[in-house]
């Protein structure tokens, strides 16, 4: 199966349209949202397009192929206007024989991970800084950074899994600046 996984929207209806275009190009049959979807947050500045009814209205649009966690901007609020689940701190998929551990990242980060066996990949958002490196105890940590905020130059981003193998993508120009096979 191909996935597309991607975080913090952050209420960005330009960022969502571009996420969604991208998602239609990749062929992906579901769209990982490590959350962070409607609302900037108190520490962010506003996105471009900030509009969290039309970002709902989008998403709800594609809800059969969302597959969602909750950030730390998420609330039982915006689970009243998302027709798809939204409030599980984590989902665990396998993959290839792999556990994919798909989580926000203010739970469960490269600095305070859950037990994983080498091989399995922890995934999140959160910090809008994409990062691809090993755990200590042999398991993999990828951050798709941010659709719409992404910190220290990073671009807009969001992974592919398409088999065994993960792509970081630019959203704005769909190239690829890092690339890992499972």
């Amino acid at each position: 199966m191909k996935y597309m996984i991607a975080s913090d929207i952050h209420g960005s209806a330009r960022w969502c349209a571009e996420l969604l275009d991208a998602f239609a190009n990749e062929g992906a049959e579901k769209l990982v949202l490590l959350g962070d979807l409607l609302y900037h947050g108190p520490r962010n500045d506003f996105p471009d397009d900030y509009s969290p009814r039309k970002v709902f209205a989008m998403l709800n649009g594609i809800k059969e192929k969302i597959l969602c966690v909750r950030g730390n901007c998420d609330s039982e609020v915006d689970q009243m206007v998302l027709q798809f689940p939204i409030t599980a701190d984590y989902a665990l998929l396998s993959h290839e024989g792999k556990t994919l551990f798909l989580t926000h990242g203010h739970l469960f980060n490269a600095d305070m991970p859950p037990l994983l066996q080498k091989g399995d990949v922890l995934f999140n958002g959160h910090f809008h800084t994409p990062e691809n490196r090993v755990l200590e105890n042999g398991a993999r940590y990828a951050n798709c950074g941010s659709v719409s905020l992404p910190k220290e130059g990073f671009p807009h981003s969001y992974l592919l899994l398409d088999g065994n193998v993960l792509y970081w993508k630019d959203l704005e120009t769909g190239g690829i600046f890092d690339c890992l096979e499972l």
